[in-house]
């Protein structure tokens, strides 16, 4: 293994997560990759049932290395049919909006 190999490797953890959301939300999950610069990289899973989730990464290589890694997983970009396909609920609404919307 190279040393490129390793820093886009996943780790163990980020699979079993990803997999875990897979399998809990209708066997098959969108998976866009985020780079959040100097932090690293967010995938955000889109679920079959709409819900969502995210596992953080080191860098975008290493999102995309998740993605291919689990069975189930398929890349997308934000377009309108994924955006379409998550459903925030409304306590997650009231989350996102901040202690103003309580």
């Amino acid at each position: 293994m190279t040393a490129t190999e390793e820093t886009t490797a996943p780790a163990p953890k980020a699979i079993a997560t990803a997999e875990a959301f897979v399998a809990a939300h209708g066997k098959s999950a969108r998976a866009v990759v985020e780079n959040l610069g100097q932090v690293g990289a967010r995938v955000v899973l889109i679920g079959e049932d709409g819900r969502f989730g995210d596992v953080m990464v080191p860098d975008v290589a290493t999102g995309n290395a998740l993605v291919e890694a689990v069975e189930g997983l398929s890349a997308h970009e934000w377009d309108g049919e994924t955006v379409a396909a998550v459903q925030i609920g409304a306590a997650h609404r009231r989350k996102m909006a901040g202690p103003r919307a309580r």
